[in-house]
């Protein structure tokens, strides 16, 4: 239980906090383990190049001291032996040894995780049994050491830091990090060259579910991304083949019907203008609304290409049927959006059309951000319950206000508008109005 609750914990932070896209994703799960490896070895591997190169340095520094001593202790301790040692200590060596006279001053504290000391400490302990005295902070770059070669004589050594202790591991560094960028540009070009396969499919996925045309999409990437292509195109040769055929029914359908009410029209002419014919001739129109309805829902965008048409006029054209001063219509003048125009149109006809069937005020408001058109239907009717707002999408549902009805009474003006809102890659959704009625909000992509 505590590890199931940990796992969960754990997944609910990487999804709160890594990013959205994919290609992100893939890159660090590539880069975390990559940059993990690297800097641990990197510290394993300077970390053992410091303390040998270090151990040896120092070492050698301290049999170089100790020869000296004990050269200078095998001589007859005059001033040209003094000489002698100095000069080779400085020419031969490169110690820097100055020989004074004096005793040794008094014990420095050892520097904080200092290696360097330590190891030079350990290093002059074992190889001679005389004092000495160690300093490697007071001077950049410097490491001076002083030992008692005899009563009052005192062996100052001052030496170049890089003689006695690893001082630079810059390039060592500089190597590691080139390797690492490196390795991690031919990663991140060739994740990006698998991950684009599957964008340009997803690309292709949104182009057909809004109606758009796929462009040169075709297959490729890894195999079982291009197996997910193929899979994509035969369900749109499918679905192609689907409409196609449901249209091509649909036309016949409708072309029958269409034929016998004309019949119906046409006897209904010859019997005149009685006070009996006219329901009929009504029945007949009624009839003739409805079968255009039922055609429009079910053909939906009838394959319509998007086009580039100004938004203003097709708001004007859908607010025709509003009373004269009833609809505000707030909408940019010149705002140009990318939409199935007639589709678009007969959209904005039902919603706007119940709007003003049963509210007195209507206010149509439109706004383009972010390639996102917002379209906002306000009234101050009865509106719809929250409970009932789901329902009011089902076809052929009639609620009891009528809310959801097109300009036939067929309970299909809300379905219409929905199917062609998403048939345009969008949503549509009912709320409460600031005015007090029914808020119909559509957002398109354009």
């Amino acid at each position: 239980m505590a590890q199931n609750w940990l796992y969960s914990r754990f997944n609910t932070f990487l999804e709160r906090h890594m990013p959205e896209g994919l290609f992100p994703r893939a890159l660090i799960i590539l880069v975390a383990p990559v940059v993990l490896l690297q800097t641990i070895m990197t510290g394993l591997i300077l970390e053992r190049h410091f303390e040998n190169v270090t151990r040896l340095l120092a070492r050698s520094y301290a049999r170089d001291v100790a020869a000296l001593v004990q050269l200078y202790e095998s001589s007859d301790k005059s001033a040209d032996a003094e000489a002698r040692i100095e000069a080779l200590a400085n020419d031969t060596l490169g110690l820097g040894l100055t020989i004074t006279r004096g005793e040794l001053p008094r014990p420095l504290p050892t520097p904080f995780f200092s290696r360097a000391d330590t190891r030079l400490t350990r290093e002059f302990t074992v190889q001679m049994n005389r004092p000495f005295w160690l300093d490697i902070s007071q001077q950049p770059d410097f490491v001076e050491v002083k030992v008692l070669a005899a009563p009052d004589v005192i062996f100052d050594f001052r030496t170049r830091g890089e003689r006695t202790f690893a001082t630079s591991t810059g390039f060592l560094l500089a190597l590691m990090l080139l390797s690492s960028l490196l390795l991690l540009g031919i990663a991140t070009i060739f994740l990006r060259n698998q991950i684009r396969p599957i964008t340009d499919l997803a690309r292709a996925a949104q182009s057909f579910g809004t109606g758009r045309d796929l462009g040169a999409f075709r297959p490729r990437g890894a195999r079982e991304v291009k197996a997910a292509g193929v899979a994509f195109l035969d369900m749109r040769d499918r679905i192609a083949r689907q409409v196609e055929q449901r249209t091509a029914m649909l036309a016949g359908v409708s072309h029958d019907l269409r034929t016998i009410l004309t019949r119906f029209k046409l006897e209904l002419a010859v019997l005149g203008d009685g006070p009996k014919v006219q329901p009929l001739k009504e029945d007949v129109d009624e009839m003739q609304r409805m079968l255009e309805a039922y055609m429009a829902f079910v053909k939906g965008d009838a394959g319509e290409t998007p086009q580039l048409v100004e938004l203003l006029p097709l708001v004007q054209n859908a607010a025709r049927a509003c009373r004269d001063g009833a609809c505000e219509i707030d909408v940019p003048q010149g705002q140009m959006v990318r939409v199935k125009p007639n589709a678009f149109g007969r959209l904005l006809a039902n919603l706007i059309g119940n709007a003003v069937r049963y509210a007195s005020s209507v206010k149509v408001t439109a706004r383009v951000a972010d390639h996102m058109l917002t379209l906002l239907v306000d009234d101050d009717g009865p509106g719809i319950p929250p409970d009932k707002r789901a329902e009011a999408f089902r076809p052929f549902v009639r609620l009891d206000n009528a809310r959801n009805l097109d300009e036939t009474g067929t309970g299909l003006g809300l379905a219409i508008a929905l199917d062609i809102a998403r048939a345009h890659g969008g949503e549509l959704q009912l709320a409460d109005s600031p005015k007090g009625g029914l808020r119909a909000a559509v957002q398109i992509p354009v």
